[in-house]
């Protein structure tokens, strides 16, 4: 099968960055579907796993596969398996601990894998999964917002709201009822996020706590980061007492906790791939979560987060979506389509 992996941890702009091979087509064994693979998405997490490691000097034999956003179909089914059958759609993010989605098939558990959006390309699929659960988590797993409305009418502040996780993030919060303040620095990414459904809009380069409260919100209810730690001492600030703060950024930079002591708030922090990668009893709800919001998705109340399709699959194409990623610019989701 065709695919494309890292052999050496290389700056983008180096044509081996990435590199196309051909590989045996694994079987599946288990509760593992094998699936064929028709679209694919390019995260922040595939540019950290590939840039993290340049000039460390390994090399990988075989070639490396990464990627961890897809949607296909079910080629077959191992042993186990009981939630799909050879010829389903399916949309899923998979497992950083295995081998990952840039290939033309690959074996995923099926308990992280969601029924695809019947109303969606699988362009438009591809473009959610990793996003959606890692905001899905955020909110309704880690902060304990209710999923069906019993937090209506508190704040949540996105930090970050105009990239892939924010993007899927205001849609999922305005269906639980939220008031949602999500920040932009741009005038193209400020009217995405009111087009996703806004209610307000901040700067994250100014000075967030003034235009906050000039909005009228001396302190918010949940806050998410979405973006990276420069904005914990804001969050602080802005939590109301015996709020909570969700993180999806590993961090070296300092994190004083006086605020959050005196404050009795929370911090949490999400990492979407944990249930795949410790087995978790609970893995399955990857499963329902993705399955549910496919149903949201085709009752038109959420929409997919794509903003650009690339064709077809191959290092070459895929060099440049990492390189738009690497720029920190990028709004919504990039898809790469068919091999």
């Amino acid at each position: 099968m065709k695919a494309i992996g890292i052999v050496d941890y290389l700056p983008i702009e180096n044509a081996n960055a990435l590199v196309d091979f051909e590989t045996a087509k694994p079987e599946p064994s288990g509760r593992d579907i094998l699936v064929a693979i028709k679209a694919i998405a390019v995260n922040p997490v595939d540019v950290k796993v590939r840039a993290g490691r340049i000039g460390g000097g390994s090399t990988e034999d075989p070639p490396r596969i990464i990627g961890w956003d897809a949607s296909g179909v079910v080629e077959a089914v191992g042993p186990d398996v009981t939630l799909f059958t050879p010829g389903d759609e399916i949309y899923y993010a998979g497992d950083i601990t295995r081998p990952g989605c840039n290939a033309e098939y690959q074996l995923v558990d099926e308990r992280i894998v969601g029924v695809k959006p019947k109303s969606l390309s699988f362009t438009e699929s591809a473009a959610l999964p990793l996003t959606t659960i890692t905001a899905y988590e955020s909110f309704f797993d880690r902060l304990g917002i209710d999923r069906d409305g019993g937090n209506r009418g508190e704040t949540l502040l996105i930090i970050g709201a105009a990239g892939g996780v924010g993007s899927i993030g205001i849609q999922l919060a305005k269906l639980a009822g939220l008031v949602v303040i999500a920040t932009a620095s741009r005038p193209e990414t400020t009217a995405w996020v009111k087009k996703l459904g806004a209610d307000h809009v901040i700067d994250h380069r100014g000075d967030m706590v003034a235009e906050a409260r000039s909005l009228g919100f001396a302190h918010i209810d949940h806050i998410a980061i979405f973006n990276d730690m420069r904005h914990w001492a804001t969050a602080v600030e802005l939590i109301r007492p015996q709020g909570g703060i969700v993180t999806i950024d590993a961090t070296n930079l300092p994190m004083p906790m006086e605020g959050m002591k005196s404050k009795a708030a929370s911090v949490h922090w999400e990492f979407m791939f944990t249930r795949a990668m410790h087995r978790t009893p609970d893995m399955i709800e990857q499963h329902k979560l993705l399955s549910w919001v496919a149903g949201e998705i085709d009752a038109g109340r959420i929409r997919t987060t794509l903003s650009e399709v690339i064709s077809p699959i191959n290092a070459a194409t895929l060099r440049e979506a990492h390189r738009q990623i690497e720029t920190g610019m990028a709004k919504g989701k990039i898809v790469l389509f068919g091999f």
